[in-house]
């Protein structure tokens, strides 16, 4: 099909994710979102390992795919472009997705564009809560950034400089004996708490550092056994640093909508904590819904329509994986 006649048209975008633990097919179509499936995978001990989580999403995306077809009721011979997560991620589970969409572009005979999938976050983001041009916090568990759209980039205005905030809280979670997600378990136990324990405060400039945060919590956890007060001053304490460094962006770049985005944006404490500091700046706090904050196949076709809509296009041997893709490096013509 010409160029033309996919952008002249109502264009079906098929996406795949598969950055992580997450193997997701997206379907997107205008700007609705036709299908969005999922399958996690859950390591038995200790956090993800890259070649069984690829094992996994080779055996899940036949069934994912098929879940999301029937789902859009949709068939593949009406998919106009395949969309996939080319980073960043793990490797093993990025070459996973990348040879699958490869096979499926080449088989349909229909365009084929690797996205950034960070930059997929904030683009969900804003096409499900209506964000115009935010400044987007997006945590998660590989990723913590603070991102706002400057001079034709998603530009980055803080980010951790070790740990991804997400990786703190699941890898306490294991250290203490607590089921996986950790996330949604700590901020449970949390709300049990009578007290406030200090822990290390790292936030350098509009970076952050978890790691230390994460020994002290464990530390002090093997000392008093106190664990819904360590979760609690885990999270008052993680959150407070991502609510300062924000703020301090908000102020930078005048913004006058927050949004927040990625799989920790599920926590009403952090909602809270930045919906009044919003409110202090006058500025709109906006949160992703559930579904759409976990790494999900949505974000990823939705970004590759909008790639596709503004004249992006990639040739097979541009699909080559990228782990360490930064957001700032995408050029968003879209914008």
């Amino acid at each position: 099909m010409s160029d033309t006649k996919l952008v002249n048209r109502l264009t079906i975008c098929l996406g795949v994710e598969g950055t992580a633990h997450t193997i997701g097919v997206g379907i997107v179509s205008g700007s609705k979102i036709l299908a969005n499936v999922s399958r996690t995978y859950v390591p038995t001990k200790g956090g993800i390992h890259p070649r069984e989580a690829a094992r996994f999403h080779a055996d899940k995306l036949k069934i994912v795919l098929e879940e999301a077809l029937q789902k859009s009721n949709i068939n593949l011979k009406q998919i106009d472009v395949i969309a996939f997560s080319i980073g960043p991620g793990l490797g093993p589970c990025l070459r996973t997705v990348a040879t699958a969409a490869r096979a499926l572009a080449m088989r349909l005979e229909v365009p084929i564009l690797g996205v950034n999938h960070c930059v997929g976050h904030v683009e969900i983001g804003r096409l499900t809560t209506g964000a115009q041009d935010p400044l987007t916090l997006y945590v998660s568990g590989g990723n913590t950034q603070v991102i706002a759209f400057e001079s034709g980039r998603y530009r980055i205005f803080g980010e951790t400089l070790d740990i991804a905030v997400g990786n703190c809280l699941d890898r306490f979670a294991r250290e203490v004996g607590l089921p996986h997600p950790g996330g949604p378990q700590i901020e449970k136990l949390a709300a049990q708490a009578n007290e406030y324990i200090s822990l290390p405060y790292s936030v350098k400039g509009m970076d952050l550092a978890f790691s230390g945060l994460l020994t002290a919590a464990s530390k002090e956890y093997y000392k008093t056994k106190k664990l819904p007060e360590i979760c609690y001053s885990l999270q008052e304490t993680a959150f407070a640093m991502l609510t300062e460094v924000t703020e301090r962006a908000l102020a930078h770049t005048g913004k006058s909508e927050v949004l927040l985005t990625g799989g920790v944006a599920a926590n009403k404490r952090l909602q809270g904590m930045l919906r009044l500091m919003s409110e202090e700046h006058n500025a709109n706090f906006l949160v992703v819904p559930f579904e759409y904050a976990m790494d999900n196949g949505t974000m990823i076709s939705w970004l590759g329509l909008l790639m596709l809509q503004h004249g992006v296009r990639h040739t097979i041997e541009e699909t080559a994986v990228r782990q360490r893709f930064r957001t700032d490096e995408v050029d968003v013509v879209w914008r």
